[in-house]
């Protein structure tokens, strides 16, 4: 079940949402140092984790699925965000170099068809990244954060899940050990508690980051999807006009 895309923005806009950003967006960037000249899509929620690409990357843009809601991204700016259903992406095949999922895979009603997309789009020397929930820590059993909504994984589990969709799953990171309160002296101290956490506690980090790419020679030709309208949104629009999933008629059924 997807969470509600105004929850997810009030979650980042908050102290606590703040300093999982930043934890989380340092990891991604030490898993992808380095991503001049590509295209950059972020599905899901991913649009908080993004902006760090814009100088470097030749194109970077965000999904946002149509039962979650979309918000305009980036602020006072050309929108690079579009309101698409996860199975069925509007782009072309072997479209993109590098494809982080967050608030994604947890989320997802049609997981295999998404993991399906993100093969097609994918280049043939392309990578993906994960960013899921983490089975084992205090996050996946809070639901005051986003961590807290969907079906959170084991190292394990999201392994089996990218051979099961004809990826190789690669290095597996992880982040956020500070716990999911909002109390001033944790946040304050969020960057000791990861430093301490990243080598004596990892089992209990928040998130896992699992890069994968492409099983070139597993592919098989899947069944047709249906394409659907998607929705790019307009930037410079203001905050207050956004796009919940409260507002977005649930689309067709397969």
């Amino acid at each position: 079940m997807w969470n509600d895309v105004i929850d997810l923005d009030e979650f980042y806009r908050s102290p606590l949402g703040q300093v999982a950003r930043r934890m989380i967006r340092r990891r991604i960037r030490a898993v992808w140092p380095d991503v001049r000249g590509m295209t950059v899509l972020g599905l899901g929620h991913a649009t908080p984790y993004l902006r760090q690409f814009e100088a470097e990357a030749d194109r970077v843009m965000a999904i946002a699925p149509a039962q979650q809601g979309v918000i305009p991204w980036p602020p006072n700016a050309p929108g690079q965000v579009a309101l698409a259903y996860e199975a069925a992406l509007p782009f072309a095949d072997l479209s993109v170099d590098r494809l982080l999922l967050v608030h994604a895979v947890e989320s997802s009603e049609e997981l295999r068809e998404m993991m399906r997309e993100a093969w097609r789009v994918l280049r043939g020397n392309g990578r993906m990244l994960l960013v899921v929930p983490n089975r084992t820590s205090i996050w996946a059993r809070s639901e005051r954060t986003p961590f807290g909504h969907g079906y959170p994984y084991t190292n394990g589990q999201v392994r089996r899940l990218l051979r099961d969709c004809m990826f190789t799953p690669g290095d597996t990171a992880r982040a956020l050990y500070i716990p999911p309160v909002r109390r001033r002296l944790f946040l304050k101290s969020a960057w000791a508690i990861e430093r301490i956490g990243s080598r004596l506690f990892q089992t209990f980090a928040g998130v896992l980051l699992v890069e994968a790419t492409k099983q070139v020679y597993a592919a098989a030709p899947g069944k047709a999807v249906a394409r659907r309208k998607f929705v790019v949104l307009p930037g410079g629009l203001p905050a207050a006009q956004r796009v919940s999933r409260r507002e977005v008629p649930d689309g067709p059924r397969d």
